[in-house]
This record gives C-alpha cells, structure tokens and sequence, in this order.
C-alpha cells in the first residue's frame, strides 16, 4: 500500500490511528447509523490487513475477537496496517438478526450496488472504499439457525499461497470451501484478494473456544506476514479436502450422539430422530470417515433439515 490510505474522503498516513465512522443511513426516526471503521497504521511498512465480523448481525463471536484486539492493543502492528470493521452489519447486530430489515443478507448481496438495497449499498461500500486499500483479510463468522461450528478457517485449498495464509492462521480445521457466489468472500476474489472464512460457535452466544482459537489465530497470521514480532506456537491443523451435510430423513425430535470436533467412523451413529409420541426412531448414520464441523442444536426439526456437517481429508 502507499503511503496514504484514503477511506470516505479521510487519508490516513504511516503511523497513525483513526476510527472513521462512515454514515450510510438512518432510522425511520432520523436516527443515522454509523458504520465504524478502524485503521492502525506502523510507521514500517508491511501489508494491510483486514479483520472483519458481524456481516451477519447476530454472529457476535467475530465481533468479540476484535474488541479484545482493540482493548488489549493486540491489534495495532509493528508494520503495515491493520483495518478492523467489529460490526459491519450494524442493523443487523441491533436487532439480533442474521439480515437487514427487508430480509437481505449481506453475505449474499456483493458485489452491491449504489442504489440497490441497504445490504446491496453496504456491500458497494466494502467494495469501494475499503477492498481497495487491503492485501488480505479474514472475516469472522459462526453458524446460524441454531447451528453450532467447530472452529475452522473456509478458504480454497487448492490454491498454494491461499493455503499457506490458512496454515500460518492455524487453527484445528482447514475446510477445502468454495465461496458462495454474492459472498464477500467470492467478490473479493474476483478482484484478486484473498479473504479467510473464519468459523467458530453459534450466533448469539459466546464460544470462549471459538473466540481463543480467533485470537491466537489473527495474531499467528500478523507474525507471518511480518505485521507483529509476537510468536504464538502453532497447533496440529487438520486439512479437509470435502465436506457435506447429513440431513433428516424424516421430521421429529432430534438427539445428536456426537459434538463439534469429535472424529467419527464410517457407519458410526451420529444420533436419532424419533417422534414425540414413542412409536418410531431412526437412526442416523456417518457414510464416512470425518470430523463434526457443524451441529444444528434444534430439538424439533423437520424432513430436509441440516443436522450434522462433516467434513473428510480426503478428496
């Protein structure tokens, strides 16, 4: 990066901090809303980093890992620059909801437009006044619905020096996932960013788990790219070439036998679905070798439902 750092009209140049709050919209009662944007730049120069959470309001893991980062002062390189949205869908996150208020999911609205719907402007935004300025980023999310995810990083395994960003982040799982298309994720890759998915716990509660492996994992990722002189020892991270979704067979109540991050057999049971009035139950079973990644936490669920998400080292 240059020099400056232009944001919404504001130049940030070499070691200096800046919180800039861009407003985008407001309350039906003339309430504007801010989106926080915060820039740490070290007089060295070095890479830029994004660390963004929230593009689901209620995913607030994410949100967690960088408070701490801004609390603690973790966040502020040795070189390079660090931008760091906590919230990015600030609507979202004040009512406790996974979209916008007309049902939009950011997550699927990129690469957005000017004048497309609140989840489309904000997208246009990250797209315009904030990708630019980056080399790489990673993006906090957990599972939705109900459904809680092993920490794990979601990038393209294939691709050598994406998979060396992943395995210097090291978390316990490195999911082979190809981004969704309108992601955030997908959008920047088509203009040539590499962004980490990062997974970890269930919308709306803390996962202490999930936040530790976050932590640890953005400050490994500084160290590698020369962003920070603190070394933080690498765990065994398991690479997964596939993964899939068993999903219910049939509606009724559902008891898992397994939790996130347990290794499982091939044929193994995974749990039972029965109906709530004691005449039938069914048995589910893993059709292969694998590691829980995900596990849907509803005890009604219906025919079709995703349950349990496995995911499998080889290809």
């Amino acid at each position: 990066m240059g020099d400056i750092i232009l944001i919404n009209g504001k130049s940030i140049e070499k070691g200096e901090t800046a919180e800039i709050n861009l407003q985008f919209a407001s309350l039906p009662t003339h309430t504007m809303i801010d989106l926080p944007i915060f820039v740490y730049r070290a007089l060295k120069d070095g890479p830029t980093l994004l660390i963004t959470a929230g593009l689901h309001g209620d995913e607030i893991n994410g949100i967690e890992v960088i408070r701490k980062m801004i609390f603690d002062k973790t966040i502020i390189p040795t070189a390079g620059t660090v931008i760091a949205i906590p919230v990015v869908n600030v609507y979202g996150f004040i009512q406790t909801s996974r979209e916008f208020p007309d049902g939009k999911d950011l997550n699927r609205s990129f690469p957005g437009s000017k004048s497309g719907s609140l989840a489309s402007r904000i997208a246009h935004v990250m797209m315009n006044e904030i990708l630019p300025n980056i080399d790489f980023g990673v993006d906090f999310h957990t599972g939705g619905a109900s459904k809680a995810n092993f920490p794990h990083i979601r990038c393209n395994t294939n691709d050598r020096e994406v998979l060396k960003l992943a395995k210097a982040f090291s978390p316990p799982l490195i999911v082979n996932s190809k981004p969704p298309d309108h992601s955030f994720r997908k959008s920047a890759y088509l203009k040539g960013k590499t962004i980490l998915t990062f997974e970890g716990g269930e919308s709306l509660r803390f996962d202490e788990k999930a936040i530790k492996h976050g932590l640890r994992g953005v400050r490994r990722l500084m160290n590698y790219l020369g962003m920070s002189e603190t070394k933080i020892a690498s765990q065994k991270t398991l690479i997964m070439k596939r993964s899939w979704w068993n999903r219910a067979q049939t509606s009724g109540l559902f008891r898992p036998k397994v939790k996130p991050g347990q290794e499982i057999a091939r044929y193994q049971v995974l749990g039972h679905i029965t109906d709530p009035y004691g005449e039938t139950e069914f048995t589910i079973k893993s059709r292969a070798k694998g590691v829980v990644i995900g596990l849907n936490n509803l005890c009604v669920v219906n025919k079709g439902e995703a349950l349990i998400h496995i995911a499998a080292e080889n290809s």
